[in-house]
């Protein structure tokens, strides 16, 4: 039996006992890890490097961060604020909130950052109007997600350019992309799921959480308030960090640095102590994110994505019509970024697209965005991106509410990204 077969059959193992939910996620997540390293799937070394993985780090420091500032009376403050401008209708917070999230998104490259700093103030907004956070954690997630860097404004100016590297090195610069490409190929799907996290996505959203919550609305009400001092410089910190992460390329420090650091000043000024710290952070989130890195990397290691690929490269002459090779190129890298890392899908896929548009003369601008936007969405298995376990942990949901959940949004994000991209973008 091949590498890669063996690597398929324990990842369809492992997604099966998370569906199955007898096992803890974390535990899966672990005995995955185990299952690929003794199988040689991939080398114990890399696996093992998964839990210093600098976005592993960057996310359990943000729950620290964001349990200091849940701690302080500034975020119930602004809640009441945003309850009182909203007449105390979901529908308006959840207005407020995207609105702000969307924007954030622009400037902050991290979408589980930006769901960091979004979810503790929704959080307190929704237990003041007496809602679960399960009504609202995942609509805010897949805004924090899906418009990461939409518009031509901080990361979001460079992905352009990225697009334009992939062309030269492929040998096809008949074409170009222009620093609006990206944003004009996104804009009416960010515009559309903004609209459906607002209107539709609580109203699908399970009335209560269906696991444990933990972290981001952590039961404040039961402690003592904090002293001045404290109070300050709880909300402090948590405002430095949020204008640190945005302006992160003119400061130079990496993001997980900065999120760290957040997490060790609330610990040492005494916002939180180090027991409230360590109870901050869901640890089996941190256990599931090292698992899903471990799967992606065995994946990758052993070829299952280049091999889709292959597949799909030797088949695609044989498609003709733009759109139905649009929603192949978008479904595809789609489904393979909920357990790949979206940048090894982004490696292998948007090269076979321009291999395969230079093969029949055509247009590749359309078809390298469309791979891009897909790798950039994924939001329906806690492998997919950082973002989706801490979502998670924050709204109290397992596997089946996540997927359950992800159905509609992700056939919108199909439907438009493909008609709107292969219609604007034509291949000839």
């Amino acid at each position: 039996m091949s590498q890669l077969t063996i690597c398929l059959i324990i990842s369809a193992l492992t997604i099966f006992s998370y569906a199955w939910g007898k096992l803890k996620m974390g535990t899966t997540a672990l005995l995955s890890m185990v299952a690929f390293v003794v199988t040689g799937c991939i080398e114990p070394s890399a696996a093992v490097a998964n839990f210093a993985n600098t976005n592993g780090v960057m996310m359990l420091s943000m729950f620290v961060v964001a349990a200091g500032f849940n701690r302080t009376q500034f975020v119930k403050n602004c809640a009441s604020s945003v309850n009182r401008i909203a007449r105390g209708s979901l529908t308006m917070v959840m207005f407020g909130y995207i609105i702000i999230t969307v924007i954030l998104c622009q400037f902050i490259q991290s979408s589980m950052v930006v769901f960091g700093i979004m979810a503790p103030m929704l959080a307190a907004s929704c237990e003041e109007l007496k809602i679960k956070p399960s009504k609202v954690m995942f609509p805010l997630m897949i805004i924090c997600i899906s418009t990461l860097s939409v518009l031509p404004l901080g990361s979001g100016a460079t992905q352009f350019a990225e697009l334009n590297g992939y062309l030269e090195a492929n040998a096809y610069t008949d074409y170009a992309v222009a620093l609006t490409d990206p944003m004009k190929a996104r804009l009416p799907m960010l515009i559309l799921i903004s609209l459906y996290a607002i209107f539709f996505g609580p109203r699908f959203a399970p009335d209560e959480p269906v696991v444990e919550t933990t972290a981001v609305h952590a039961k404040k009400d039961t402690k003592e308030a904090l002293k001045p001092f404290q109070e300050r410089a709880g909300y402090i910190i948590f405002i430095l960090v949020t204008l640190g992460l945005i302006f992160q390329k003119f400061l130079g420090w990496d993001i997980w640095v900065i999120c760290l650091a957040g997490a060790v000043a609330m610990v040492v000024t005494g916002v939180l102590s180090e027991q409230e710290a360590v109870e901050a952070i869901p640890w089996w989130m941190g256990f599931l994110f090292v698992g899903s890195l471990t799967m992606g990397g065995a994946l990758t290691a052993t070829g299952a994505g280049e091999a889709v690929g292959n597949v799909l490269a030797s088949t695609i002459g044989s498609l003709g019509n733009r759109y139905v090779m649009g929603f192949v190129f978008f479904l595809v890298p789609f489904l393979l970024t909920q357990v790949m890392m979206n940048r090894s899908v982004i490696t292998i896929f948007v090269p076979i697209a321009i291999l395969a548009c230079k093969s029949m003369g055509a247009n590749p601008v359309g078809i390298m965005i469309l791979v891009q936007s897909a790798c950039l969405s994924s939001f329906m298995t806690p492998m997919a991106t950082p973002a989706v376990p801490m979502c998670m942990a924050s709204g109290g949901y397992d596997l089946k509410s996540v997927i359950k959940q992800s159905l509609l949004p992700a056939v919108i994000l199909c439907i438009v990204s493909v008609g709107w991209i292969m219609t604007v973008f034509p291949l000839y």
